[in-house]
């Protein structure tokens, strides 16, 4: 049996790509959770010097190596949020949890514009040698800065506790329901695991992020 052909000089490529819109998407994905926490009236994130853009602070070392596994999926460390602070706890967040995923879908639309404005400054004509070397990259992380926002917010919004989509439910359920229902985050990350390992996590999340990416990249 012939041995699996790996090009690294791709795979560094193709990391390389991969890096800007992965650490933008994972940055303002958890300042957002953390300023809307803080705006609320929780100073915990602050406090642990989260709410800043700098990258290092929110990087996960296994949800980094996901994403050089993967070249796609990966995620930060949580932002800590104390909803005692929140007059209403639930409410809150609600509002927390739904601001990470905005910022996505946000930056979604940012990357697309910037997509769209680079090829109506050159699009129109022949790109020279040097000019390919720079043009071709950059179109290439604002269409992954495109996909990568659009995956992470949808991904988020999965209502499997402890993502951001649980939250969000949690405060539209009878109060009665909710700490039952939030209780099955501690096997929230086996769920995942096996909605990916079987393959629905494609299924779940491929058809709205090719919708999405078709009507921001048209």
């Amino acid at each position: 049996m012939p041995m699996p052909h790996f090009d690294i000089a791709q795979i560094i490529r193709e990391i390389a790509l991969l890096a800007v819109p992965f650490l933008l998407a994972i940055t303002c994905h958890e300042v957002a959770h953390g300023y809307m926490a803080y705006r609320l009236g929780d100073p915990t994130a602050k406090l642990a010097g989260r709410l800043t853009l700098n990258p290092l602070k929110h990087l996960d070392v296994l949800g980094t190596l996901v994403l050089v596994v993967t070249r796609m999926i990966g995620w930060a460390k949580p932002v800590p949020v104390d909803s005692r602070y929140f007059r209403d706890p639930l409410k809150g967040m609600m509002y927390v949890s739904l601001a990470g995923p905005g910022a996505n879908f946000a930056l979604a639309i940012i990357f697309a514009l910037l997509f769209h404005g680079l090829n109506a400054l050159f699009g129109g004509r022949p790109l020279g040698e040097v000019e390919l070397m720079f043009i071709e990259p950059l179109a290439n992380i604002f269409y992954l800065g495109v996909q990568i926002n659009l995956v992470l917010g949808l991904f988020n919004l999965l209502p499997i506790p402890p993502m951001d989509g649980s939250g969000i439910l949690a405060y539209f359920l009878p109060r009665t329901a909710v700490a039952q229902y939030l209780a099955v985050g501690r096997y929230g990350f086996l769920v995942i695991i096996l909605l990916a390992a079987t393959g629905m996590l494609g299924k779940l999340l491929w058809p709205p992020v090719a919708f999405f990416m078709k009507m921001l990249l048209f």
